[in-house]
């Protein structure tokens, strides 16, 4: 399968069409999860992504189109991660995000909720993966993502 970086972040959710998410395929509506996935891949290791996405499914009491709950992607953390700290407001999360190893930013793309992975790399160069067509998997400053992605709306951060 593609949409995977040669290190198993994925990378690309346009490959996660055959996987349902919330009644949807998760290539319309899979970032919530993927993003997850690629917090834990970085954290622990080689990490079952159907796992973490059918968990997260059944999570939702109701079975029905729609993006990640916030609320959803806390309990999921608390069970998984219960060390994260959740920040929100742009300069806050900005500020934060430049201060932690890795994290995922909710903020709208394209008009649309949207989740992010990053991982720091060298310097105050960051790594981000699945954040739209033709930006699957680059590297930024977290100042220049936030110029170029962090558009209106509600900006929120889970980091460790």
């Amino acid at each position: 399968m593609n949409g995977f970086s040669k290190d198993n972040y994925i990378i690309d959710q346009d490959y996660f069409g055959e996987y349902l998410y919330r009644t949807i395929k998760s290539s319309r509506n899979g970032c919530g999860w993927i993003a997850v996935y690629n917090l834990k891949h970085y954290l622990f290791g080689e990490t079952d992504f159907d796992c973490i996405r059918k968990e997260m499914d059944t999570m939702h009491k109701i079975r029905m189109p729609g993006p990640t709950k916030m609320t959803i992607m806390r309990k999921y953390f608390k069970k998984y991660i219960p060390n994260f700290k959740e920040y929100h407001g742009r300069q806050k999360v900005i500020d934060i995000a430049k201060k932690s190893s890795a994290g995922i930013f909710r903020y709208y793309e394209e008009k649309i909720p949207h989740f992010v992975f990053f991982c720091k790399q060298d310097g105050n160069m960051y790594r981000f993966m699945n954040v739209n067509d033709g930006l699957e998997d680059f590297y930024s400053k977290i100042d220049d993502f936030a110029k170029s992605h962090f558009m209106f709306g509600t900006y929120i951060l889970l980091v460790i």
